[in-house]
């Protein structure tokens, strides 16, 4: 199966990646079969061929979910945005006592009363 993802290239701590496709099992700096463009994360700046990406979408490609919200946000593709992002079950309790613990120690907000000076 083919996917569309993203390739990290650039310097440490300066990444920037390149939209490749390649076969989904295939390690992500492998061998791709075509560049279908560029994406810098600090600029937030994306040119991709977007001809090329609607083509391999037609052939069956998938996008990964990061790519996906990218090329939706760019306005490439139509659809609804997917979770790219995963929390473990374990993070999500500790989360949510803290939430819990934030809002118990939060004092209710002060009103200020102005009183007006009648001239």
């Amino acid at each position: 199966m083919l996917a569309i993802r993203l390739q990290r290239i650039g310097r440490k701590k300066q990444p920037l990646y390149r939209l490749v496709i390649s076969e989904k099992t295939k390690d992500t700096q492998g061998n791709h079969l075509e560049n279908l463009g560029q994406y810098n994360p600090h600029k937030k700046e994306a040119i991709f061929k977007a001809a090329r990406i609607k083509y391999w979408i037609s052939k069956g490609a998938k996008a990964s979910a990061s790519v996906n919200n990218i090329l939706i946000k760019e306005g490439i593709v139509q659809g609804a945005k997917q979770k790219s992002v995963s929390i473990t079950k374990t993070r999500a309790a500790k989360m949510e006592a803290k939430k819990a613990e934030n809002a118990k120690e939060a004092p209710a907000p002060a009103v200020e009363v102005k009183e007006e000076v009648a001239k």
